[in-house]
């Protein structure tokens, strides 16, 4: 176990509170309860490939129990009341934010991302509840208008337990948008949380605890995601699978929920495209791509990838992006300077390493990077290719690493028929200040999230989720609480007939 002693956190008013801070002794949370298991496996730093903690693994007969809490949870909460629900949810969310600091440290010491990024994630994740909570108070029905004698009303009910399973990439903010949508709902939640970093999730279960919420509503497992889902999903219990990854393993929880009848919410892989126009300012436009393409190694669905710049500006463009981008401050998330940290694991290196390689023999100039950086630790360079032929692997395949593609294009409508040349549409992204080009942005641009002139895809108040092989569903805004409802019709006649 790692543990930071004098801890210094500056605060508002310049002066110094000494904290100790530690990873969490992790457990499993069922029917309100923690539980510890016997079958562990370690958790690793990334930035020192050290192990820093214990991870326990369920066994069935923990997925029973956490099924059959989940089912009574769901006939308790279900009955409460929206406004009950909703304090719950805020007692929560504020206890998250007062646990910022201690939320984030475990963040970066799992995952590997500098922990300014952290204590913004911890915070993000407070918000999607925060939001959630005040929809939970507007899941409205309708009365239609009919005869005398005669009512119509539409209902909308909780869907019933959810199984829901979360990524590594945010280990906060992720689990909180499937747990903030399923308990504003009225639904209960078995979530099976990421076993790379699983420290995100065991902290909002922990708020909950605290906060008062009713036992089985909330529980939280880790193990072997194929075994879990396998073995939950066929069950009667599960209404919903909700579940944030790749395009292929969600493929196979759907074809897995489909053979029993299950809804399912996706929010699957992404290769966000970036257009960027002749009229845009190119110094801000490349610095700003420089910047959020590095974010979080990468290591997000929705991080501008694949950059197609007009010819006009195509030099000027990629000159800046790949000096900003060759000044990345590379390092340990806890070094107050690191701009990025590690990727999550080995893997993702030789992965990147092979997406490289394979666009440099097919005539890809590597403008910066494209090594592992580093002989201790995951670091990969922030990595710039330019001029890269479309039968290259990474413009097809999602790298999901620190690898910008930046491509000249002769028009925007050249820039729009690249930018839908791959099976996902998760998020993309222009710059320009044309009223025309923006129109048309919006009506071609194959996506569920178009951002003009920002690299932000969503906030808590806005609908997030993809088109194409990018998902079903939505997560946020006021139509992120559709999937975990039910529409029932009501038709009540004062006599009978």
């Amino acid at each position: 176990m790692i543990s930071i002693d004098n801890w210094k956190k500056e605060k508002s008013n310049a002066s110094l509170e000494i904290l100790t801070l530690n990873y969490p002794e992790l457990a499993l949370f069922i029917a309100g309860k923690w539980r510890k298991t016997t079958s562990k496996i370690p958790v690793i730093n990334p930035a020192t490939e050290e192990e820093i903690g214990e991870l326990p693994c369920v066994a069935e007969s923990d997925l029973d129990d956490a099924l059959e809490s989940a089912t009574a949870g769901f006939w308790t909460w279900s009955r409460t009341a929206p406004r009950e629900r909703a304090d719950i949810i805020m007692r929560a969310a504020k206890l998250m934010r007062e646990r910022q600091e201690e939320i984030a440290y475990s963040i970066t010491l799992e995952h590997g991302k500098p922990l300014k990024q952290a204590r913004l994630e911890v915070i993000r994740g407070a918000e999607f509840f925060e939001w959630d909570a005040g929809e939970a108070l507007r899941t409205y029905g309708r009365i239609i208008p009919t005869a005398s004698g005669t009512k119509f009303a539409v209902h909308h009910q909780a869907i019933g337990v959810v199984a829901a399973f979360s990524p590594w990439n945010f280990p906060m903010s992720q689990p909180a948008r499937k747990i903030a949508g399923a308990l504003a709902s009225g639904c209960s939640i078995i979530l099976k949380a990421a076993e790379e970093t699983p420290a995100g999730a065991f902290h909002i279960a922990k708020a909950f605890h605290d906060a008062g919420l009713p036992p089985g509503v909330f529980n939280l497992v880790f193990g072997n995601p194929a075994q879990i889902s396998e073995y939950i999903i066929p069950k009667d219990q599960v209404r919903l699978v909700a579940f944030t990854g790749s395009t292929l393993v969600g493929r196979k929880l759907t074809a897995l929920a489909a053979e029993y009848d299950t809804n399912v919410l996706m929010e699957l892989g992404g290769h966000a495209p970036v257009v960027v126009c002749e009229d845009t300012d190119v110094s801000k436009a490349a610095e700003l791509g420089a910047i959020r393409k590095m974010r979080n190694a990468g290591q997000v669905c929705t991080s501008p990838t694949r950059f197609f710049v007009h010819q006009d500006v195509f030099d000027s463009y990629g000159a800046q992006f790949v000096k900003r981008a060759a000044q990345t401050i590379v390092g340990n998330g806890l070094e107050a300077n690191t701009e990025m940290g590690p990727l999550a694991n080995s893997r993702r290196v030789s992965n990147l390493e092979e997406l490289v390689e394979d666009a440099r023999t097919k005539g890809a100039i590597i403008a910066t990077g494209g090594n592992k950086k580093g002989k201790r630790g995951y670091f990969f360079e922030p990595t710039v290719l330019m001029n890269v032929p479309e039968e290259a692997m990474i413009m097809k395949v999602e790298p999901f690493g620190p690898i910008a593609v930046i491509n000249l294009v002769t028009s925007l409508g050249h820039a729009i028929q690249q930018a839908n040349a791959v099976q996902y549409g998760l998020a993309g992204y222009a710059f320009t200040n044309r009223a025309d080009y923006i129109d048309r942005l919006i009506d071609e641009m194959e996506v569920g999230n178009l951002s003009i002139n920002t690299l932000e895809a969503s906030m808590p108040e806005t609908p997030f989720g993809g088109v194409k092989s990018s998902g079903y569903g939505r997560e946020g805004g006021t139509e992120g609480l559709e999937n975990y409802l039910v529409v029932k019709n009501v038709w009540h006649s004062i006599n009978p007939v």
